[in-house]
């Protein structure tokens, strides 16, 4: 694949996987935790991701590659926890757009006016999100066609979804009030902390994502720090303005449940209609332009997603057709297909919330193996060429492999059955790859 992406593009790419987590779905961790829980439960996982990027950003500039935590475990604890970590890797990637289209769905049929499509099987009666399925075969296509055009888009709407924040913030920061922070804020006790933690990683899940394009990146050993350190840093000032701008307007309770009571994707149009209305041009306009950061982790996650399972075809660890790039596009065609056909599956059971909580596992598992790896080869191969280095090394590693850790257990713990489903995933497919493709990879 060609290198063409510098440290602006991956500070776009960065940014654009995980800015969809600020527009709908840490709301809900309101209602686990109320305003305290969450906050605290976001404190740790920022410290998390902070620590944990700058790890990754060691191994993603020593081993550029486009496989990420799959390179990282195989070359330092071998090919099964290689293809463990990359599994996790796969399963965060790909059950994390399903959602997201399901959200881009909603707001266009709100738009627009449309109702889902229902088809009738028998005695089925099925409902088409169609215009999600839509939004998965354009942005798809839009991979396929080249990285250098999808990093270019992802980066214009990236921009244009950070500016809507700000202009939220700008709208709601001068109606803030302290009370409205402090009335009902820890309903649930230490309990809830725990509760509010997949909803917390929401707000920065797939930031990893930008080293699984390293292969494509010029300099990597350079650029792939610079895109991943300001887009951390941009993130987490993004993920503080809107928390405090949103709660701090009318209390926890208005940003988490709709007009009817009910549970909502929309916290930042419930926020600002207690400033503006919810009929008035600047309403209107934000909720629009809220679309674009929808769209941009959307897109953004499709791309890390084809780049993750290419590499698995690519290693023999499934059908060397994922391992194909396209002949004239240069692009992981067949994974990005491929990593479609799973998502739209996804995408139709409508559970939106589920999927959300099995990406997060995905990534936790792969947050733990990757700073296991790094902690090995650090021990193993302390002679590698590492352009950067983790700083406050081994803290900033070890941090991040407890919190992961501790945030695994308690994500277990409150969703057994999720829980189920994902180690249920993964031992699936360690055995099939054992079974078919371990002898030969």
């Amino acid at each position: 694949m060609e290198r063409t992406l510098g440290p602006v593009m991956l500070w776009g790419l960065g940014v654009g996987y995980v800015i969809s987590g600020m527009y709908f779905g840490w709301n809900l961790g309101l209602a686990e935790g109320g305003t305290l829980g969450l906050a605290i439960a976001t404190f740790f996982i920022v410290i998390m991701y902070v620590t944990f990027t700058f790890s990754y950003t060691e191994l993603a500039c020593a081993i550029p590659k486009a496989g990420g935590a799959f390179d990282y475990a195989d070359r330092a604890l071998g090919r099964n926890w290689g293809f463990l970590g990359g599994m996790a890797q796969i399963i965060e990637f790909v059950f994390a757009p399903p959602a997201i289209a399901a959200a881009i769905g909603a707001y266009f049929n709100l738009f627009l006016k449309t109702e889902p499509i229902i088809l009738e099987l028998g005695t089925l009666n099925l409902e088409l999100p169609w215009l999600a399925i839509l939004a998965y075969f354009t942005f798809t296509a839009l991979n396929i066609f080249g990285v250098r055009a999808a990093a270019m888009f992802e980066l214009v709407i990236t921009i244009l979804a950070v500016a809507e924040l700000l202009i939220f913030a700008g709208v709601t920061l001068p109606e803030f009030e302290v009370v409205h922070l402090t009335t009902n804020a820890f309903p649930n006790g230490i309990p809830g902390i725990f509760a509010a933690i997949p909803f917390a990683i929401w707000f920065f899940l797939a930031i990893e994502g930008v080293a699984n394009v390293a292969e494509e990146t010029k300099n990597p050993q350079r650029n792939v720090l610079l895109g991943f350190g300001s887009a951390i840093f941009t993130l987490v000032i993004l993920c503080v303005l809107t928390f405090v701008s949103s709660v701090g307007v009318a209390g926890w309770e208005t940003v988490v449940y709709d007009a009817n009571g009910n549970p909502s994707d929309s916290p930042l149009p419930l926020a600002i209609a207690h400033v503006v209305g919810d009929s008035g041009w600047m309403y209107h306009l934000l909720l629009t332009i809220g679309l674009l950061g929808l769209i941009a982790s959307f897109h953004g996650i499709i791309l890390a997603a084809g780049r993750a399972t290419y590499e698995f075809g690519r290693q023999n660890l499934a059908p060397k057709a994922l391992g194909r790039v396209h002949s004239k596009f240069k692009t992981p065609a067949n994974a990005l297909i491929f990593n479609m056909i799973i998502g739209i599956i996804a995408l139709m059971t409508g559970k939106t919330g589920e999927i959300i909580t099995i990406a997060c596992f995905g990534a936790l598992a792969l947050y733990i193996i990757s700073m296991i790896s790094f902690f090995k080869l650090r021990k193993n191969e302390p002679e590698m060429e590492r352009p950067f280095k983790v700083p406050f090394y081994p803290i900033f590693p070890a941090l991040a492999l407890i919190i992961a850790s501790i945030s695994m257990v308690a994500m277990t713990y409150y969703n057994l059955q999720l829980a189920v489903i994902f180690f249920g995933l993964m031992a699936g497919s360690f055995i099939t790859y054992k079974l078919i493709y371990g002898k030969t990879s």
